[in-house]
């Protein structure tokens, strides 16, 4: 007998739950769907257990969790699983787990001896906690996706910052495309593409038994030309702020910073905020505190994902294909 909340026609209307880490981005997605966020309490008990309670049932309904895994990691993981579950135990007919930013995307294979491999074990909760589909962007690795056994969607935010950077072309001077990290060559190709612009690399080497790979050199040309520095996700801001340093010291005019995730871990925020840098360019995968802002002042630019999440969830709901929104 077929799984009925595996019938499109079973469906009914879009629920749309936020959890509490991007609380901006869900009420944005809602705006966009024109749809209001469904209530819900999310209690965090005295010995750190977190207790959902939903305020509506949800039988027979289509339900999306908005809920990013940034920083606090583990509470914002737990709360996502315990989420989905209790949507599962009240009987939805589908689940679609909405994660802007996918944590431990780095633990994504054994590269060194007696390590787990967690980006797996974080796909196999978020299935067995009851997700049917899973929404995300900007994986750190292509092959993340093979973890999942259910089906989803693997956006990028590439499109609105690429469509950001071509409005702001003609201010720049000679751009070239800098890429601090060479595992992010193929995605800062296509920044170069649609820029009609040269590519430049950070040449990176290990030193001794040395854990920290150290940024050495260019390979390409700089000099007299604004910079634009891509990157996927900067957490402690380290391999960023030595490829300003190598920019500048080879003769970049402006630099201008751009990556997806804005982890901003200890004092990466500060540690940004000091360099030369013209604009910093990212989006609201990952939300950022109102103290960490003030560091960048008017040079910090956040894209919105919302309207792309948005028109995602009301395509896999009425069925429809997302790739026609990027001519795939």
């Amino acid at each position: 007998m077929k799984d009925a909340r595996h019938d499109v026609a079973m469906y009914g209307e879009i629920k749309l739950y936020a959890g509490t880490s991007t609380p901006d981005l869900a009420q944005s997605i809602a705006n966009y769907l024109e749809t209001p966020l469904c209530g819900r309490d999310v209690i965090n008990f005295p010995n750190d257990n977190l207790f959902v309670k939903l305020h509506t049932s949800v039988r027979g309904q289509d339900c999306y969790v908005v809920q990013t895994t940034s920083t606090p990691v583990h509470r914002n993981l737990m709360e996502l699983l315990i989420l989905i579950q209790t949507l599962r135990l009240d009987s939805a007919a589908r689940i679609t787990a909405v994660i802007p930013y996918l944590c431990y995307a780095r633990s994504d294979k054994k590269d060194q001896p007696r390590v787990p491999i967690t980006a797996r074990l974080v796909a196999d909760m978020i299935e067995v906690a009851g997700a049917d589909r899973y929404i995300t962007l900007d994986l750190h690795a292509g092959q993340i996706q093979g973890f999942f056994s259910i089906p989803g969607d693997v956006l990028s935010a590439f499109h609105i910052m690429a469509a950001y950077l071509v409005e702001m072309k003609s201010s720049l001077v000679k751009p070239v495309v800098l890429t601090a990290d060479l595992g992010f060559a193929k995605k800062a190709r296509d920044f170069a593409a649609r820029l009609d612009a040269p590519m430049a690399f950070i040449e990176k080497r290990r030193t001794g038994n040395n854990t920290k790979s150290q940024a050495l050199t260019i390979i390409g040309d700089v000099k007299g030309k604004d910079v634009v520095l891509v990157d996927d996700e900067v957490d402690t801001g380290g391999s960023m702020a030595q490829a300003v340093t190598i920019a500048k010291d080879h003769g970049a005019r402006n630099v201008y910073m751009v990556f997806i995730h804005a982890g901003l871990t200890a004092n990466a925020a500060e540690r940004l905020a000091a360099l030369p840098v013209t604009q910093f360019i990212t989006t609201d995968t990952i939300p950022i505190p109102e103290e960490k802002r003030k560091h960048f002042g008017d040079r910090l630019k956040v894209l919105t994902i919302a309207n792309l999440l948005g028109e995602v969830i009301r395509r896999a709901h009425e069925g429809r294909s997302v790739g026609q929104m990027f001519n795939e």
